[in-house]
């Protein structure tokens, strides 16, 4: 699998994920059709062109903006494509996009031999003769059309070969979805210090793509930044599913409102409905199998520390539908003992330079150093904190605007700790 992107990178998200290149009187009313709708039942943006716009001869202006405007291209090859003279317009501007912009393109041999679009020959050779004939002035035209052709038809892609094609577009998406997921940037900002490396590796394990449903456990001390992280997983990914929910702080939640109040809220966050009646667990148990069994759906239960949690709001991976994944951040390792899940994932502390870039963020307001004086002592403190995310901004934040003798002064109460570091009691 390939990695998420940093989000440092360069890559902004595009206007749409995919632009979808068919023969209207081929494919619009059936695959083509039921690929669009499964591409945006899956939270991947796409472009599918107005069959009022196929009138004229000329490629109308709005697809070309719109090519430019997309991630990648889906070029659905069906038997009369090079017949039309629309498609091989459209074809020449995607090639055009990947080779100077490097968008991806995916071709879809529907019921056709790469072969004959390579070479050129049988239907294909046809549809050439006709456009010789009839651009017989303008030979550069034609030619313009066969180089592309040639390029793309020489890019491994998806071929139907008689398989159904329920299977075959679930497959599509399947992979599509990775795909986009690996390529755009983590929507963190600058103060997640230290994130980028750390979603790599929580994604890896949540196998987007992939029809099981699963359950990954994050699980740290408190401090550690496990909240954040799957906050920003799931921002990250949840147009990718069906239904969301994010339960905050469950452990509170639960003590002060009760569990049958979270049942309501998973319910009314992945549903999108409030119209949720009902006054025991058990009866929540049926109503979330009942109604979420076949949706696909991604939910975070946010710092879990009893079992009865689980037992109420994930209680089995039938509750949810094929593909739907459960993240839980946990303190409490043990948890999984007495719960199916499919991963776990222990955040490592941030290594000396996140955690000096953390605490100078917080301490300075940026992450220059803006005086000599407070170099070391920077150093030495950030020391204490153990790498704790949260330990360096407390720390950040009360030296933030201090001087050098209140730097020291903190310095010299820090070095007394029997332990020789800095912890919060963050339970």
């Amino acid at each position: 699998m390939l990695p998420l992107t940093s989000s440092s990178s360069s890559i902004s998200r595009k206007k749409y994920d995919v632009f979808l290149s068919f023969r209207g009187e081929d494919t619009r009313k059936n695959f083509t059709d039921y690929l669009y709708e499964a591409l945006i039942r899956n939270g991947i943006h796409t472009f599918r062109d107005d069959p009022k716009l196929e009138t004229g001869e000329e490629i109308a202006p709005e697809l070309f903006k719109a090519i430019q405007q997309s991630w990648c291209t889906i070029i659905i090859f069906s038997e009369t494509y090079a017949f039309s003279s629309w498609c091989l317009e459209e074809l020449a501007e995607i090639v055009k996009q990947k080779n100077e912009r490097r968008q991806e393109v995916f071709p879809i041999f529907y019921n056709v031999d790469p072969s004959d679009l390579r070479k050129q020959k049988g239907k294909v050779e046809e549809a050439f003769v006709e456009h010789e004939e009839r651009y017989n002035e303008d030979k550069n035209k034609v030619q313009k059309w066969r180089n592309p052709l040639t390029q793309v038809a020489n890019i491994k892609g998806w071929h139907l070969n008689n398989r159904h094609e329920a299977e075959f577009i679930g497959d599509i998406v399947k992979k599509l979805s990775v795909k986009l997921c690996e390529t755009y940037p983590i929507a963190a900002t600058d103060e997640l210090i230290g994130i980028s490396s750390r979603l790599k590796e929580l994604f890896s394990k949540m196998e987007i793509g992939e029809d099981d449903v699963r359950v990954i456990v994050i699980c740290e001390m408190g401090g550690i930044g496990k909240s954040t992280l799957a906050r920003v997983m799931y921002d990250q990914m949840s147009s990718h599913f069906e239904g969301k929910s994010f339960l905050a702080n469950v452990r509170e939640v639960s003590q002060k409102r009760g569990l049958v109040h979270l049942q309501k809220q998973l319910l009314t966050q992945t549903l999108l409905d409030e119209g949720f009646n009902f006054s025991d667990v058990y009866e929540g148990n049926a109503i979330i199998t009942h109604r979420l069994s076949h949706k696909k759906v991604l939910v975070v239960l946010d710092d879990v520390n009893n079992i009865q949690h689980l037992k109420c709001l994930a209680g089995r991976h039938d509750w949810f539908g094929l593909g739907s994944r459960i993240i839980i951040t946990t303190r409490d390792e043990h948890l999984q003992r007495s719960y199916r899940v499919n991963g776990m994932y222990k955040p490592a502390a941030l290594n000396e330079n996140e955690a000096l870039r953390l605490f100078n963020l917080k301490a300075f307001i940026r992450e220059i150093v803006p005086k000599e004086d407070f170099v070391e002592l920077a150093k030495h403190i950030v020391g204490y904190a153990g790498g704790l995310p949260l330990a360096l901004e407390v720390l950040g934040s009360f030296l933030c605007g201090r001087d050098v003798t209140q730097w020291k002064s903190a310095f010299e109460r820090l070095k007394k700790d029997s332990n020789k570091k800095f912890w919060i009691d963050f339970e």
